[in-house]
């Protein structure tokens, strides 16, 4: 049987992601068996001079990045892509392993070099900002904005405006899942990597203004007014239980929708998902009660509360994945629809539905 597979590094280079077909209580496979196993698809490659080379790359790539992950994340190198892409059509896409096959350690080093995807290591908002990256038109939007927005001496406006095209631009999935991906109770480096989406330091003032001159500034810019207008109608409670008065999706892409304008909103800490402006109440005189139903409608609006924790539940739905229970098979990309015909997916025994429809965007 040969040793026990090691667990996956901590590195994610592919956005290609098919579970092992791991069956218990059944005989065990030989290799000739298998429909197209890694044994057999990496014999395949090596006969191919350019498959060949570009898996001995990737091989170097993924074992660069085992060391422990920094506070930013880090960014894939070009060459490292390039061999993921001179990959992607070749006889090691989809190849599997089985649990009680021979050789089954070899098959499952030459699958985690091809399928780094799996790993847990990496915090959920890591993911979704890896999923942008591979993502030409997503990377493209987001360099953008990190452009604008970086710097000592970046310009407000201009960083206001970069992140206005990129939630305006970007796929709804990518955007919602960088700004509204979940992160486990007490990771404080995924909640800083949740807050700083926005580039908070340049899109937000140094010093929280009133409240109500924010509004008076929004009101007075016709895009933010419409967007505010927006906003109020479809986040607007509808009863006491928090009920939106429209769709939880409406909710959230009239909330999205203010980012980039001077109501900007954002989480206001790194250990929980409470939203709120970036202003005060104070000083507010006989307006007091007025700026706080302004600001509360942010901060303690239980519709947008409930419509954030929903979409987070689903994105982290879609990473909740145990190689025992599912099989799943992504088919090669069809252009008609990028956003839902590039899967095909077979559940085993126990269907693990939504995992990988975040990974539509890549083909």
């Amino acid at each position: 049987m040969g040793r026990p597979p090691s667990p996956p590094p901590p590195a994610l280079l592919l956005p290609l992601l098919l579970l092992l077909p791991l069956g218990a209580g059944e005989p065990l496979p030989t290799e000739s068996r298998l429909t197209n196993s890694c044994l057999q698809a990496r014999r395949k490659c090596q006969a191919d001079p350019t498959c060949k080379a570009a898996y001995h790359h990737l091989d170097s790539c993924t074992s660069s990045v085992s060391t422990p992950l920094p506070p930013e994340e880090p960014a894939v190198p070009a060459n490292c892509l390039e061999a993921a892409q001179q990959l992607r059509n070749s006889s090691l896409k989809g190849c599997t392993c089985h649990r009680r096959m021979k050789n089954q350690a070899t098959c499952l080093d030459i699958y985690w070099t091809i399928h780094r995807a799996r790993s847990l290591d990496w915090d959920l908002c890591l993911k979704f900002a890896m999923l942008c990256t591979l993502n030409a038109k997503c990377d493209r939007l987001r360099k953008a904005y990190g452009e604008a927005c970086s710097g000592p001496r970046c310009q407000r406006q201009v960083c206001l405006g970069q992140l206005l095209t990129f939630f305006e631009k970007a796929a709804e999935w990518h955007a919602q899942g960088m700004l509204l991906c979940p992160c486990a109770p007490g990771d404080r480096r995924c909640g800083e990597r949740r807050r700083n989406t926005i580039a908070p330091r340049c899109a937000l003032p140094p010093a929280a203004p009133s409240c109500l001159e924010l509004r008076r500034l929004c009101l007075a810019d016709a895009l933010c007014r419409s967007r505010l207008v927006d906003f109020q109608t479809h986040c607007h409670p509808r009863d006491i239980l928090g009920t939106c008065a429209t769709e939880q999706s409406r909710c959230l892409r009239a909330y999205l929708g203010l980012i980039g304008t001077i109501m900007t909103p954002n989480f206001v800490s790194n250990v929980n998902a409470s939203v709120a402006l970036s202003c005060t109440c104070q000083g507010s005189g006989n307006l007091q009660e007025e700026c706080e139903q302004l600001e509360g409608f942010f901060s303690r609006n239980p519709c947008l509360t409930e419509a954030i924790a929903a979409k987070m539940h689903f994105h982290s739905q879609l990473f909740s994945k145990d190689p025992a229970d599912s099989t799943f098979s992504v088919m090669e990309h069809q252009n008609t629809n990028p956003a839902l015909r590039s899967l095909a997916w077979v559940p085993s025994r126990f269907s693990c539905t939504l995992t990988l429809i975040l990974l539509l965007s890549f083909w």
